[in-house]
Order: structure tokens, then sequence, then C-alpha cells
């Protein structure tokens, strides 16, 4: 069963939650934006200790704390890793205020028909077995929707909430991602049917399974105002998906009861070569701007 605390949190708590979960193919480009090019570091595992680097410094920064940040999602590898010489997950949550979960996913498959599902997960049981023994609240997967093509789009919401279903068999509380891509031309219709395809998969649920939703900022606002008050989803997020962001932020206000799930317009302005005092005020200033459009809805 999830902690009851960290779920009355995730339902009701005021404030966002930090996408800290930047993976193998996007750790390099993460760590650029931060300051840190690919020639300073010589390996993998350089890079991971240099990524783990840049979050434990945000997860400590003064702003930090479940007042404002309400939830935080790690990669497999953060999870595994200390923070002031606690596990990431428990130091988040007892230090911090900060619900912990893990990104589970383990990238894109090829595209079909307008979308791309997760690749295979063999290993998941075993990693949502870990999760808990780490005490991680939840879960975050993502695949990618590029097209309003209703047999792409079915195919990604059936594959989410079977996964999702695994998933809270371990008391695991899973945020389903199909992200739909903001470029594209056909975007508002690709949300029409998201919605309604969500929806059904939502209303087939048990009474008693509960998921997250994070979702693109939509181009109609208020357009999933139905998902945030259905019974069966804890609480909508957004992703900024590439909006920078001041328009996020500007989007995500427009959708009452969503509430901000940013990784990238998270970090923006954050450099490894700024100071403690720099960082965590440049930090504490972001995490302001999210909060309020975050509780704007």
């Amino acid at each position: 069963m999830p902690n009851q605390d960290q779920l009355t949190k995730i339902r009701a708590g005021k404030g966002f939650i930090a996408a800290l979960d930047q993976s193998g193919g996007s750790t390099p480009k993460a760590l650029r934006l931060y300051g840190v090019e690919e020639d300073a570091y010589g390996s993998e595992a350089e890079m991971y200790d240099m990524i783990h680097a840049m979050r434990a410094r945000i997860a400590q920064a003064p702003a930090f704390t479940g007042d404002q940040v309400i939830g935080a999602i790690l990669f497999e590898m953060t999870m595994d890793r200390e923070i002031s010489g606690k596990s990431t997950a428990a130091y988040l949550w007892e230090d911090r205020g900060v619900v912990p979960f893990l990104k589970v996913d383990k990238g894109l498959a090829d595209e079909e028909n307008g979308a791309q599902v997760m690749k295979p997960m063999p290993d998941l049981d075993a990693l949502c077995d870990r999760a808990v023994a780490a005490g991680i609240f939840g879960t975050k997967m993502r695949s990618v929707i590029n097209a309003a093509n209703a047999d792409g789009i079915q195919a990604v919401v059936d594959q989410q909430f079977a996964v999702a279903k695994q998933i809270l068999g371990h008391g695991l509380i899973p945020i389903i991602e199909p992200e739909v891509t903001i470029s594209i031309a056909d975007k508002a219709n690709a949300e029409d049917m998201l919605l309604a395809t969500l929806t059904r998969a939502l209303d087939a649920l048990d009474d008693d399974q509960q998921v997250m939703l994070k979702l693109t900022l939509p181009e109609v606002a208020n357009h999933y105002a139905t998902l945030v008050n259905h019974p069966r989803v804890a609480r909508v997020v957004a992703l900024s998906g590439g909006y920078a962001r001041d328009e996020a932020n500007s989007r995500l206000a427009q959708n009452a009861g969503v509430i901000a799930s940013f990784s990238r317009a998270l970090t923006e302005g954050l450099s490894a070569q700024q100071s403690d005092d720099d960082f965590n005020t440049t930090i504490a200033a972001t995490i302001g701007e999210i909060y309020d459009a975050s509780v704007a809805g």
C-alpha cells in the first residue's frame, strides 16, 4: 500500500513535481545546458557522477522543500545513490518533505502509426521491488504521440495502462505519460483523441485503483478538466515538452487543477559554474515561478 501521508500530499498538496530523471540519452544535453561539456567527463560513469552532483545540488537547495515541491521523479541510478549520507528517496522525504517517484521505462520503440510505445521492460517487477524497498512512492513511464492517429494513440494508452496495472500490484502509484509532441500540426486533434482514449481506460479501472497522468500542456485551456476530476486519477501533472519556462508557466496557469512536472524548464538558468549563493537564488526564483503557475488554477 502507498504511504498514506505521501498519498495525501500528492492528491491535495500545493506545489509541483520536479522531474530529475534525465536518462542515458538525455543526460549529455542536460549537462551541456548546465555548463558541463562532454569533454569534461571521460566515461559514462563520470557522466552519471556529474548529473547526480547536479541533482543533489538541486535537492539540497534551501527552496527545494515540500512547501513548494511536492514530489520528484528520479532516474534509477539516482535512486541507488545517496544525498547527505542517506538514500536519495529517504533524503527527499525525510529531510525535504518531497515525495519520491522513479522513472521505470527503458526508452521508446520505433514509431508506428504516428506514435512510439515503450520498449519492453522484462525486469519491471524486480525494479518495482527495489523501488518499494528504497522508499519510492510511485513510478513514471513515457510514450510519445507524433500524430492524430487513432491506432497509434490507442496502442500507447493500452500499453501504458497494462504496465500501470502491473505497477499498482506492487503498491506503487504509476504516472502515465503519453506525451503529445508540441510541434505537430494536428496537436489539438491528437489531444481530442487522447482525452477520449484515456477516459475509456480510466473508466475500466477497478474502484480501488488510482493512477496519475502526465500530459503535454494542451492547445485548449482546461481540455483535460474531466481527467483532473476523474475518481481514478490521483493528480494530473504537465510536462514542459520543449516550451520555454515562461510559456510553459503561462499555459499551465490556464489549466485548473493541473500542476507542473518540469525537467528542462526547472533547470533552465542553472550552471555548474555558479556560486552556491547564485545557484540557490536562481533555483529559488524558478521554483517560485513554477509553484505560482501550478497553484494558479
